[in-house]
């Protein structure tokens, strides 16, 4: 790597870390990397001048499961976490399955996933249909957020100034019905043209949660359609999977999406799945 004139700073505790930062405001935290060198198609790779590696940050690299939750660590590699099986939830564990190639999911880790400054990278979509939340520190506290809430729809992430996402933590819920789509970008040199997950729950046959998120540059999640199937009967009555549709053609009419095609694929994967329902 071509690494003139910068600073490669590894902090073992978080102090330490939030010591540099203050010292260096405009220095880069540094985890897999795939992020930073990603689209620069050079022989040598062009790095920020100060770096935070977050490598031997421990407390960054662990897996904590209670009957309630899964934690992970924001340095936790995607093909650890798939390597995980059962333990994490389907939906999420299929989206992480279907990031780049499996030498990028040994080397990507969760938290540069979900970080990712110009797009809302895979895992956003199942982590906001889960209820996520993620932990964010700076050198003075730490604070929770919702999944959706750091990701919302578009513009740049909940951060604060110097803030580090540190770990995650998604409920560990029993849904019913999942599933996970990844869209082919129709633009070369993207990895993704976005993923779309959908999660039902349902008991004694009735539909009483039901989610589907979008991901790419922006988040979809039309709550309106959510909450008009919510407490149906399954299976579902033709009427309702019409007024259903019809309540995504209308938020969607509202949404700047890529052209066209990306969002007739989208409404094609709503129809398909809610039909399975009916």
């Amino acid at each position: 790597m071509d690494v003139p004139h910068s600073q490669v700073f590894f902090p073992n505790t978080l102090p330490e870390l939030f010591s540099a930062w203050s010292r260096y405001p405009n220095a880069v935290p540094f985890g897999g990397g795939t992020e930073i060198i990603r689209g620069q198609g050079k022989t040598t790779v062009t790095l920020p001048p100060n770096i935070l590696s977050l490598d031997k940050l421990d407390e960054l690299h662990h897996i904590t499961r209670t009957e309630r939750y899964l934690e992970i660590g924001a340095m936790v590699k995607i093909n650890e976490i798939i390597n995980l099986g059962k333990t994490v939830p389907e939906v999420l564990r299929q989206t992480l399955k279907g990031i780049a190639s499996p030498q990028v999911q040994n080397i990507a880790t969760i938290g540069g996933n979900i970080c990712h400054t110009s797009r809302r990278m895979d895992a956003s979509a199942p982590m906001i249909a889960l209820d996520a939340r993620y932990e964010l520190r700076t050198a003075q506290g730490v604070r929770w957020i919702s999944a959706s809430r750091f990701s919302a729809l578009s513009g740049p992430l909940a951060f604060n100034p110097q803030e580090l996402f540190t770990r995650l933590r998604i409920p560990l819920e029993q849904w019913n019905y999942s599933i996970y789509k990844k869209f082919e970008s129709p633009y070369i040199g993207l990895e993704s043209g976005g993923v779309a997950v959908f999660l039902v729950r349902v008991q004694k046959n009735i539909l009483t949660d039901i989610r589907m998120v979008f991901s790419e540059k922006i988040i979809l999640r039309d709550k309106n359609s959510e909450a008009f199937l919510a407490g149906k009967r399954l299976p579902l009555d033709r009427k309702d999977v019409v007024h259903y549709l019809e309540l995504w053609k209308t938020y969607l009419s509202a949404i700047a999406l890529k052209g066209e095609l990306l969002k007739a694929k989208l409404l094609n994967f709503i129809e398909t799945t809610i039909i399975e329902l009916s």
